[in-house]
């Protein structure tokens, strides 16, 4: 039966149907609403319409018919109330996301996307609705980057600029993309192929480092998988060309470098990740050098062979020693480890005497852990295969 006004003021608690799908739900406490339940595609769905008395019976049957006529062309309700309801910035960049991870190679182009506009977009676009957004806000989240890394700055704007695309095809925001580089921003900020990146920073931003690493997995040579063991070693070059076989423990998977070839002139334990491992080959003479020259044969690769790969692939803004930078800066900002496991991992020495004295402890267990969480943000499982390869 139909519902009456009187029903409707006076029904208890539960669910009282008016025809064709619309209902009033009575809570315990007396509290009531309108549900419009209606099926698409074999798939059962309920329609919030508004709570009584603000929606009185008229207004809920008006909205209930509305909402049927929409479904009889084919549009679901629920779906196209969502697409009017603003999103911000971060909203719709999630959603673009998730829309595009079918399509990407494999899941570290999502995690790429995700750090690169949680570092340098999100901070001042994310909470703005996405239809509000206009060229000064663009400009404001690029120019701090902009001089200083001219290429994440122009990879942030393109994504920036695929956000607000999406937006539009949604039918969120109209008007044209402020974040468009050719005809609009190319007049107000420097080509970033003109702009010579600030060299006293001369490190990966730790939003790139998958990135990077899956570009290095395609090089081959031995300085390539040097490159690669210092990056998830944290290890500074010299120590990673020096390094012998006697020097590792492939059993409890620890690199232990004697004190002599340490800055600080003390003995460091290094705690070696699978991926770490995947990037020394194959074990030989405990005297050989593991990463030897392929030109001067028993002899370590040079200095400049691990830079030399940083050039082939056309990364001469960053330095083999900055990825140390890289790990500090990831481990500060992104990890809860405490800032002694990090600084321990970098061999790094106590400045303050008073802490020195009392830090006796390698904490090599917690180091373990913090260089796991490191490998596993640097290298993903759909790439271990191309480290080994290297």
């Amino acid at each position: 039966m139909p519902l009456s006004a009187r029903k409707v003021e006076t029904a208890g608690p539960g669910r009282h149907g008016d025809g064709r799908g619309l209902f009033l739900y009575v809570k315990s406490s007396g509290a009531r609403s309108w549900v419009l339940r209606y099926q698409v595609m074999g798939k059962r769905h309920d329609l919030g319409l508004g709570a009584y008395p603000e929606v009185s019976l008229a207004m809920a049957r008006d909205r209930a018919l509305q909402a049927r006529r929409m479904i009889q062309e084919g549009e679901d309700p629920i779906a196209k109330k969502r697409q009017a309801k603003p999103k911000t910035f971060k909203e719709a960049a999630i959603e673009l996301i998730e829309s595009k991870r079918p399509g990407w190679r494999n899941a570290k182009h999502a995690a790429q996307w995700t750090s690169t506009l949680e570092a340098y977009a999100f901070p001042s676009l994310g909470r703005m609705q996405v239809a509000r957004i206009q060229t000064s806000d663009v400009i404001g989240a690029l120019k701090p980057i902009w001089n200083e890394k001219p290429e994440t700055a122009n990879r942030v704007r393109q994504r920036i600029e695929a956000v607000l695309d999406y937006a539009s095809a949604l039918g969120i925001r109209t008007g044209d993309n402020p974040a468009r580089w050719r005809g609009h921003l190319d007049h107000l900020l420097p080509k970033p192929t003109k702009v010579k990146a600030i060299k006293h920073h001369p490190a990966l931003p730790h939003a790139e480092i998958a990135e990077f690493m899956e570009d290095l997995s395609g090089r081959t040579g031995v300085a390539a998988r040097a490159l690669a063991f210092t990056i998830l070693t944290a290890a500074r070059s010299g120590e990673t060309r020096g390094a012998t076989w006697a020097e590792i423990d492939l059993g409890a998977k620890v690199w232990t470098i004697p004190a002599d070839r340490m800055k600080a002139g003390k003995e460091h334990r290094v705690p070696l990740t699978s991926e770490a491992i995947a990037c020394l080959g194959a074990k030989r003479d405990e005297a050989a050098s593991i990463f030897e020259s392929e030109t001067k044969l028993g002899k370590p690769i040079s200095d400049m062979s691990m830079t030399a790969v940083l050039r082939r692939m056309g990364r001469d803004d960053i330095t083999v020693h900055g990825f140390r930078s890289t790990f500090r800066d990831w481990a500060g900002e992104t990890t809860a480890f405490p800032r002694e496991v990090i600084e321990a991992a970098l061999a790094h020495g106590i400045k303050d005497k008073a802490e020195a004295a009392y830090a006796r402890s390698d904490l090599f267990d917690k180091r373990r852990k913090l260089m796991g969480a490191w490998s596993s943000r640097a290298v993903g499982s759909d790439q271990r295969q191309n480290i080994i390869a290297i």
